[in-house]
């Protein structure tokens, strides 16, 4: 993730920080089906204006907010680019808002650039959730071409070596780091081999998620965040977590990207050994005895000022979409189980404890995300990764199971 000049805007719309626990307010009495459509329709009126304040700025995407409330946003070239035009996509699927589909296809041209990025692994993540939603709504035949050259780019990390794709260049601090984030760009791979008919995406996807399995995981199958090789003898050099509190410590977003990431690869390629790591990656967050009632983690399951420590709604946003997806292919006793999980999360994301209020947040729908602790960076604060992961949880719990 590139260090890039953000632009601080001002912004009369102010977000009041804390550190103290949050209190589960009384379970909604709607029902999901209610409870998602009133979410949805709120986010439309939320995002409207924020997308006309943003594309005036030129180059510029929402990111987050800062300690006064102002609006904080990002240069396309920032690792969180593509997010806040998948939402927008992910809006206009439920909505057929012609607004949304317009700054969708906009906020995506925007950064369409970002296909030709080398030096870093997160082309999947700008690419992929603004095109590759982009395609899969209208058809857009210009969209593959920019999905299949960011794929393109994405191979040039491939180190054959370790078989996995390196995350971020050679520093003074890693050699050679993979981090487990980079489980969530396999996806747009995958769909390259898929349109392209040529196997070299998938084969990279395969033997990325093979090592990951192999290197990234303790035996009680919480994830370090990053491992850092030795690329000419193949081995690790060292096993780090440096979002998380300590090195053994299970940051809790980087539990949620490998959740997500295994059960997408299960999802296309039916390989039980990842629908096998999805589940008991699932088993451990659910079951972790530091989860709150209301299934929203705190920024690291090991955080050692727990209850007093920030919760983090992104995780959360994550888990609740990667575990609606995993149920749909388990039997029907774990398949409940998952989704009353999702369901909880869902309801506490969309209580006031975490959604804000129309006109406020700056325009962020979700409130109390952590990005980088150990830097004091981004810290209960809202972040425009949660916003896409809790819409895309929203969708998919709709057609999941209120058909």
């Amino acid at each position: 993730m590139k260090k890039v000049q953000n632009r601080i805007i001002g912004c009369c719309l102010f977000f009041a920080v804390s550190f103290s626990p949050i209190v589960l307010a009384d379970a909604p009495e709607k029902s999901m089906e209610v409870l998602i459509d009133d979410v949805l329709a709120f986010s439309i009126k939320q995002y409207a204006p924020l997308a006309e304040r943003v594309y005036a700025l030129e180059g510029k995407v929402p990111r987050s907010i800062d300690s006064k409330g102002n609006l904080v946003t990002s240069g396309i070239s920032w690792w969180t680019s593509g997010f806040f035009p998948g939402s927008l996509w992910n809006l206009y699927e439920y909505s057929k808002d012609t607004v949304m589909l317009h700054y969708a296809q906009k906020f995506s041209k925007r950064i369409e650039s970002e296909k030709y990025t080398t030096n870093n692994h997160d082309v999947g993540f700008m690419i992929y959730c603004s095109f590759g939603n982009g395609y899969r709504l209208i058809h857009d035949k210009t969209y593959p071409e920019i999905i299949v050259t960011a794929s393109n780019s994405l191979l040039t990390r491939y180190r054959p070596e370790i078989k996995s794709i390196q995350s971020w260049d050679k520093s003074e601090l890693y050699n050679c780091p993979v981090i487990i984030d980079n489980m969530m760009n396999l996806e747009m791979l995958f769909w390259a081999s898929n349109y392209s008919k040529d196997p070299k995406y998938r084969d990279v996807a395969i033997n990325h998620a093979n090592s990951t399995i192999k290197n990234h995981f303790r035996n009680d199958f919480s994830s370090y965040h990053l491992i850092d090789f030795d690329l000419k003898s193949g081995q690790i050099i060292k096993k780090v977590t440096n979002q998380g509190f300590s090195n053994e410590s299970a940051w809790a977003r980087g539990q949620a990207w490998g959740l997500y990431g295994f059960t997408l690869c299960y999802r296309e390629t039916k390989d039980k050994r990842y629908l096998n790591q999805a589940k008991n990656i699932a088993t451990f967050i659910i079951n972790h005895p530091n989860l709150p009632t209301d299934k929203i983690p705190y920024w690291d399951f090991n955080a050692p000022n727990i209850p007093n420590e920030p919760r983090d709604a992104s995780s959360a946003a994550i888990i609740a979409s990667a575990l609606i997806e995993l149920s749909g292919f388990l039997n029907k006793k774990d398949a409940e189980s998952y989704r009353k999980v999702a369901e909880t999360i869902l309801r506490s994301l969309a209580s006031p404890n975490y959604l804000a209020k129309l006109g406020t947040n700056a325009g962020f729908l979700l409130m109390h995300s952590v990005g980088n602790m150990p830097k004091k960076s981004e810290i209960d604060t809202p972040l425009t990764y949660a916003d896409y992961y809790f819409l895309e949880a929203l969708l998919r719990y709709k057609v999941q199971f209120c058909q």
